[in-house]
């Protein structure tokens, strides 16, 4: 106390008072004492969680594993457009068209120019959004250059469930393989003429990177199709047999990815072959994309995505039984416990049965509901018929105020009433 009242007395009296008022500016903020530093020196929150989460930008960086975008010369998209407009304006059918109103536009057109232009990139967007590159192939992407024109036939052999990019599809729209077709002569080196002469070799899988039982960092392989000659699925050597998603109930939606690459040359894949008298053992099934694919880097480039989700239906519970042969796996989430506080003696403006229902067995509770509504239950006539006008029945003045409101909630069928 001593020390403090002799450097004051150093202190002239302006700059004493100049002292005491940053001290108060400083501690007190329109009325408020602060609790810290400042607004504008104190971090926010923000801040605080970028400087944890900090990673180095070389570390974190991509890698496309795929072929480059050969975007073509300004010139000849210039000259390609300008080509493409004198032709609509000197034609005058179109102009009549438009004029009354019936010009169409084939959306089969626009879709192939949407393909041919920034459809790809939309589709590597979608991939990231639902976080096919991250579980699949870890630090690394591609731009799928190749369309993939995958839909499951139905029982009639049509094809109605066609797979995009993240449309829900249910396993018993997806009991039997796919209908797989895309462009096998598709320029990847920007040529004017696409590649024509000497085979195309292609690989297709089918994996499910949210469904292993028993090591998450895995994936179960529904489909593998090695050494596709020239486009043809059909003919392609079938290195793992179809199997349909099986997403077990309470799991949500499960992501199941078609990745098709293009190789140099006839590769050998036997390591990763199941038998068809192993086709319904999942152990055999376990795949990993990453490891995949850092195996044969040097032969194969992933050239073609789709994906679609599944979640579980009814088909599933006899699937499982009769065809995996084995227990039909069920998931729930365990809630924790409801935080109670402490009873009280008098618990002011609550109602009193709800209060002392919290702290009882929901089973009792529940039987007690059930017990009251057997009652007025006729074994042969059944319920009571529901009142009218169940608001103009007056309830005595002797009954409690919160038994009063539980009579008028049960005779409009509100609260816990329905529960049973």
């Amino acid at each position: 106390m001593a020390s403090r009242i002799g450097v004051q007395s150093l202190l002239s009296g302006p700059q004493l008072l100049a002292t005491s008022l940053a001290t108060t500016r400083l501690q007190v903020r329109h009325g408020h004492r602060l609790r810290g530093k400042a607004p504008g020196v104190a971090k926010t929150l923000e801040q605080r969680l970028a400087e944890e989460r900090a990673v180095d930008p070389e570390v974190a960086r991509k890698v496309n594993i795929g072929y480059p975008h050969l975007k073509p010369a300004r010139s000849a998209q210039l000259k390609e457009r300008l080509d493409h407009l004198k032709a609509q304006r000197s034609n005058p059918e179109l102009e009549k068209l438009a004029r009354a109103k019936t010009l169409t536009v084939d959306p089969e057109l626009v879709r192939r120019d949407w393909l041919k232009t920034s459809g790809p990139f939309h589709v590597q967007r979608l991939a990231e959004h639902y976080g096919v590159f991250e579980h699949l192939f870890g630090a690394a992407y591609f731009v799928p250059r190749v369309n993939l024109k995958v839909a499951f036939p139905t029982s009639g052999g049509e094809l109605a469930s066609p797979v995009y990019y993240g449309n829900v599809i249910k396993p018993s729209e997806a009991t039997s393989e796919p209908d797989v077709q895309f462009d096998p002569n598709f320029d990847f080196k920007g040529s004017d003429s696409k590649q024509v002469g000497g085979d195309s070799w292609w690989t297709l899988v089918l994996t499910n990177p949210d469904g292993h039982f028993t090591e998450s960092d895995k994936e179960y392989c529904h489909w593998f199709v090695a050494n596709i000659p020239n486009g043809d699925v059909a003919k392609g050597e079938r290195i793992v047999p179809y199997l349909q998603p099986i997403p077990p109930k309470g799991t949500g939606f499960h992501r199941h990815v078609f990745v098709l690459y293009k190789q140099e040359k006839k590769l050998d894949f036997g390591e990763y072959a199941v038998g068809e008298q192993d086709r319904t053992d999942l152990a055999k099934r376990t795949f990993q994309t990453v490891e995949f694919y850092r195996r044969f880097q040097d032969e194969i480039t992933p050239a073609g995505l789709a994906f679609f989700q599944a979640d579980w239906d009814q088909s599933l519970v006899g699937f499982y039984h009769d065809v995996l042969k084995r227990k039909h796996p069920v998931y729930e989430y365990d809630f924790p416990a409801p935080y109670l506080r402490d009873q009280e003696w008098f618990p002011l403006r609550r109602p009193f049965n709800l209060y002392m229902d919290k702290y009882r067995d929901p089973k009792q509770v529940a039987k007690e509901y059930l017990a009251r509504k057997l009652a007025r239950t006729h074994p042969f006539e059944g319920p009571e018929p529901a009142l009218r006008f169940p608001n103009a029945h007056p309830v005595p003045r002797e009954v409690p105020s919160w038994l009063t409101t539980q009579i008028k909630k049960d005779r409009r069928g509100w609260g816990r009433v329905n529960d049973v």
